[in-house]
């Protein structure tokens, strides 16, 4: 039980990548007042955590009701973050999600599609399958992975002092370089699987 806790720790880190979203939140939090933003993050870890949650135990019955695929969420997830990317190599004015009221992220696309992403929301889909004492490690496990987000994310503004803006933005356009390449690749597996489906 031990080894398959830390099998899915492992495995849920990777997918949703906290280390990986630091630009990203960092990018998306920057218009926000610096008291604000640990509340935020707080938030938007929450309800990734409980969208994981949810989608652990009822997500195939959700998709199921929509006429819904797990391919279709892998390519309309890609095309979010391919859009998100664009504007973290090429910045905008408004910043990477556009101008949102008050300059504050609500949801996308910290919570979705950064960590509650369409990896993610597979990955979970997976453990649905499997029983009942299995499903709860599951969840152990991506408790876990949620205090990992709130360690990594709440100290991104220190990282942000240590490097300097001039690193942070050139590891922005790294990884959103990186993150273009990944949503490429997501939307590529998709329409693989789509075809598969013909």
């Amino acid at each position: 039980m031990t080894q398959n806790f830390f099998q899915t720790f492992i495995l849920l880190l990777l997918v949703t990548d906290p280390f990986g979203n630091v630009p990203l939140f960092a990018s998306v939090l920057n218009p926000v007042p610096v008291a604000r933003r640990p509340r935020i993050v707080m938030r938007e870890c929450a309800i990734a955590f409980v969208l994981l949650l949810i989608f652990m135990f009822f997500g195939r019955h959700f998709l199921t009701a929509l006429q819904l695929s797990e391919v279709s969420l892998r390519i309309g997830g890609s095309v979010i973050l391919l859009l998100i990317s664009i504007r973290m190599i090429f910045p905008h004015p408004d910043g990477v999600l556009g101008r949102t009221e008050g300059g504050e992220p609500f949801i996308v696309p910290l919570a979705i599609p950064a960590l509650a992403g369409p990896s993610a929301l597979a990955t979970v889909l997976l453990f649905s399958r499997e029983s009942t004492g299995e499903v709860l490690v599951h969840v152990a496990a991506l408790a876990a992975v949620g205090l990992v987000w709130l360690a990594v994310f709440l100290s991104a503004e220190r990282l942000q002092k240590v490097l300097g803006p001039q690193v942070m933005t050139a590891f922005e356009r790294l990884m959103g370089l990186i993150l273009t390449a990944m949503s490429v690749e997501m939307l590529l597996g998709g329409i693989r699987e789509f075809v598969r489906t013909l």
